[in-house]
């Protein structure tokens, strides 16, 4: 009996250790890291993200996504933590199959703090690493340089080796150096060879990477991170001075959009118009109702809105602008003055209009999918639209010198220029070529709103931000000469942007508006003067 029972007991232990060697067989990084996620401590679930992230668990994405849509719930009692679908359904995290039995009692979401964020984002990016698409697997790159969580050092090694597109490989690289550089256990050796690696990457996060190392560093490695800031430094100066270039070369390009219908109706029958800002507003509302209408009607054609509502924009203003010259303005040639006012009540008239037809506030435009979002080109930033706006104005632009240089409407604008005597002597009908010229003009007007609805607010007082500065652009480059216009608008653009930083927005442009004054006093014609008899005379 005795030896029976010895039998039973040393089965009972056996039987104990493999079931506790199950459990502990079954223990993992994944396991415990759930446990500490159910501490309601915001260091436990820091270092669970981090665990969770490099386990590789297959659930470890789910849990992750679900931690940061606020759907992870914990059970402190059980000790169990739960996944929340989008349905109010539980999934147990440890399984991923849906929770059984009742629901514990005190279930309460996994809190999450700033330092939490931060973590959570370099998880998501250690996750995305090896992922098949090479946009995710370069932006996760990026989230861990950003990030330079020295837990995610090993998924960035792997991923390192098995990565074969070289711009990928690089970002990895530079966060592998970012990682090792704020690492304590680097050695000196390996932080110069790490700031070296920041050092060529150049942006703003790398010098603050740098001159964020300890002051108490080994004496090679500060006189390495000295040099390589004194070297980032000078190019993020050389780059800034790149970016303010394309800010000056875009807002020049939007004033010479907004301009170069002025630059004639200005040239060509000396009107000073000043409604032109109100065909401009005209031509950002006809984008506005063509969106309106394919939204509500055509919604697959949104990316052709644009393409649209540029020919309707450009009949529309022109035959408005063709109205106002024959109903007012050619009653009013040879007299600047009523003319000025004239024009002024206009436009007071066309803002009130649109006021009342479309309301005072601002109206949504939208940007089509090929004019969204950006793109660095070396060490600057490159918006879609800028760039095709920049395009736009300069199809526009030799669109229009074209006109005139080869068309017959062309050369009688450019006789009635230079002389509207002797145009009129030899059989041009000038009031004709008024009326379409007040209308090319106009329609061009009308193209700029176009474009200016895609970076400004579309409502009443569009126009009037740009009239001032349209006039500015014409009389500094020359009246009726559209080279002038192009000269002066790019001129102006570049020169405000470099102002700016220094001097602020305000008085960047009184300092503008100061130096064409004095310029004006010395050229009165501006750079770039049209020449003929009856100017000269």
């Amino acid at each position: 009996m005795g030896k029976f029972h010895d039998r039973i007991l040393a089965l009972a232990v056996a039987i104990g250790l493999i079931v506790s060697a199950a459990g502990f067989a079954h223990a993992g990084p994944y396991e415990d890291a759930l446990e500490k996620l159910t501490t309601d401590d915001y260091a436990d679930t820091a270092d669970a993200v981090t665990a969770v992230a490099t386990s590789g668990n297959p659930l470890a994405a789910p849990l992750i996504a679900a931690l940061q849509d606020g759907r992870l719930q914990f059970s402190a009692k059980e000790k169990k933590v739960f996944i929340k679908t989008a349905d109010d359904k539980l999934i147990d995290a440890e399984t991923g199959k849906p929770a059984e039995g009742a629901v514990p009692d005190d279930l309460d979401a996994v809190r999450v703090n700033n330092r939490l964020r931060g973590v959570i984002e370099a998880a998501n990016g250690a996750l995305t690493l090896m992922a098949p698409d090479p946009a995710k697997r370069y932006d996760s790159a990026q989230a861990v340089f950003k990030s330079r969580d020295a837990a995610v050092l090993p998924a960035v090694e792997k991923a390192l080796e098995a990565e074969k597109i070289p711009r990928i490989k690089k970002v990895l690289t530079e966060a592998r150096a970012a990682i090792l550089l704020g690492a304590d256990d680097t050695s000196p050796a390996d932080k110069i060879a790490a700031i070296n690696i920041i050092r060529d990457r150049g942006d703003q996060d790398s010098l603050a990477l740098i001159e964020g190392l300890p002051a108490d560093s080994p004496a090679d490695v500060r006189a390495a991170a000295t040099a390589a800031s004194a070297k980032i430094q000078r190019s993020l100066a050389l780059w800034n001075t790149v970016q303010n270039l394309w800010y000056g070369l875009s807002l020049g390009s939007v004033l010479l959009l907004a301009a170069i219908g002025l630059a004639i109706t200005f040239g060509v029958m000396g009107v000073i118009n000043m409604a032109h800002g109100e065909m401009v507003m005209l031509g950002a509302y006809v984008t506005y109702v063509v969106q309106d209408v394919i939204r509500t009607s055509y919604p697959g054609l949104f990316d052709y809105s644009l393409a649209i509502a540029l020919p309707l924009a450009f009949v529309f203003s022109a035959a408005v602008g063709i109205a106002i010259e024959r109903s007012v303005i050619r009653f009013l040639y040879g007299r600047p003055l009523e003319t000025l006012l004239a024009t002024w009540g206009i436009s007071l008239v066309l803002q009130q209009a649109v006021r009342v037809a479309f309301g005072p506030t601002n109206k949504e435009v939208g940007n089509p999918s090929w004019m969204s979002g950006a793109f660095d080109l070396g060490g600057i930033l490159i918006t879609y639209n800028r760039m095709w706006i920049i395009l736009f104005t300069g199809i526009v632009f030799v669109a229009l010198l074209a006109m005139l240089r080869f068309t017959r409407l062309g050369l009688e604008m450019r006789a009635v220029t230079q002389n509207r005597q002797m145009a009129a002597a030899v059989g041009i009908r000038t009031a004709r070529i008024d009326a379409l010229t007040f209308g090319l003009g106009s329609g061009i007007a009308g193209l700029a709103g176009v474009a200016l609805s895609q970076i400004d607010n579309v409502s009443p007082n569009l126009g009037q931000g740009y009239i001032i500065d349209s006039f500015m652009v014409v009389v500094f480059g020359g009246v009726g000469n559209l080279w002038g216009t192009l000269v002066g608008a790019l001129t102006l653009g570049i020169a405000n942007k470099f102002l700016e930083p220094f001097a602020g927005a305000v008085l960047a442009k009184i300092a503008i508006l100061v130096f064409i004054i004095l310029f004006i006093q010395k050229r009165p014609r501006g750079m770039f003067a049209l020449k003929g008899r009856a100017i000269e005379a």
